[in-house]
């Protein structure tokens, strides 16, 4: 049955800035880049270090994403981290707002949310073994 998920799909409405947040902030892996003419729409295929993907989608005329209050769906994306406190820092170093770090209640993990360009909910989640610091 199912084994993993493969990829998450993100649609943005600026493509150049989203692009940057992903490959450059967040240090994704590009797989494949391809402008698709009939949509007016590009596909930015990235790796994550596990072997996922995140797939970010152009898409002229796209609604914006309701957040807050919480809607119905996707509630965030989370990525895991060796050191929550350490990754906190890079993303304020280049700028990006960033939450304070809080404590699963039922795991004892730490984890941190922050946005993407478009506001969608992005999470950081020590794993298990990472680095235990006050913060």
């Amino acid at each position: 049955m199912l084994k993993r998920i493969h990829h998450a799909a993100i649609i943005c409405s600026d493509y150049p800035v989203s692009k940057r947040f992903y490959t450059e902030c967040l240090g994704l892996r590009v797989l494949a880049e391809n402008f698709r003419p009939e949509r007016q729409s590009y596909k930015l295929d990235l790796a994550l270090p596990d072997g996922g993907q995140i797939e970010l989608f152009s898409m002229p005329g796209a609604p914006p994403r309701p957040s807050y209050p919480e809607a119905q769906g996707l509630r965030h994306l989370a990525f895991e981290v060796e050191d929550v406190e350490a990754c906190r820092a890079a993303l304020q170093a280049q700028g990006i707002a960033v939450e304070a770090i809080r404590l699963d209640p039922y795991t004892e993990r730490r984890f941190v949310f922050f946005a993407d360009p478009d506001g969608l909910p992005l999470e950081l989640y020590e794993q298990a073994n990472g680095a235990r610091s006050s913060g």
